[in-house]
């Protein structure tokens, strides 16, 4: 049986997390990783697909992920990055059990624990603050996500430039230059001009 005094060192950093949030009991934080579990993730590989239905939460504890989605051109977009300590999935297609509109790629070599949709629904129906974890999440990727539309009008390419090294510290040297062009949405050659005038 999973016991918070034989975890494993991966298991201390979601717990941190999940501590940061809500208060949490022993008996709640086993009940709620029980069905938890840490994979490695290589660079290019994938922790879900566009087209399949999300069943997972993943929650980052070394590594960067990027969330991609394919136009119906073919053309293959940078929506999000995720570093350590996030939680990431395709957050729709989990909550609506729809087919996920973009896949969610490892960059370097990544370690997550995995949180299958068994967990996520024991942490609603029996923690304490399950429904505060899950507005906190959710409220993250509303603000994420709403700051980051205004400011693809709001910003010049050299001001969102600027700005993602706030928001994804360190980026430049670990994420290849034309996901950032991808993700600023402008060519790689554009980003080249850009770096020049900064």
């Amino acid at each position: 049986m999973f016991t918070l005094r034989h975890v494993l060192p991966i298991m201390q950093q979601i717990q941190h997390a999940i501590r940061q949030m809500i208060m949490i009991s022993q008996q709640e934080m086993e009940g709620l990783l029980k069905d938890c579990y840490s994979k490695t993730v290589k660079p290019k590989e994938f922790l879900s697909k566009q087209e399949q239905i999300s069943n997972e939460i993943f929650f980052i504890c070394k590594g960067i992920t990027r969330s991609t989605i394919v136009d119906q051109s073919g053309v293959e977009h940078t929506i999000h990055f995720s570093l350590e300590n996030q939680f990431v999935a395709d957050y729709s297609s989990f909550m609506l059990k729809t087919p996920a509109l973009n896949s969610i790629e490892a960059i370097e070599e990544t370690e997550v624990i995995v949180m299958p949709r068994s967990a996520i629904e024991w942490g609603y129906a029996h923690l304490q603050q399950g429904d505060r974890m899950g507005r906190l999440i959710a409220e993250y990727y509303f603000i994420y996500f709403d700051n980051r539309l205004k400011n693809q009008y709001v910003f010049t390419p050299v001001q969102r430039y600027e700005n993602i090294s706030r928001v994804f510290p360190n980026i430049h040297n670990r994420v290849p230059q034309h996901m950032i062009a991808s993700y600023l949405g402008i060519s790689p050659v554009h980003l080249s001009r850009l770096k020049k005038l900064i």
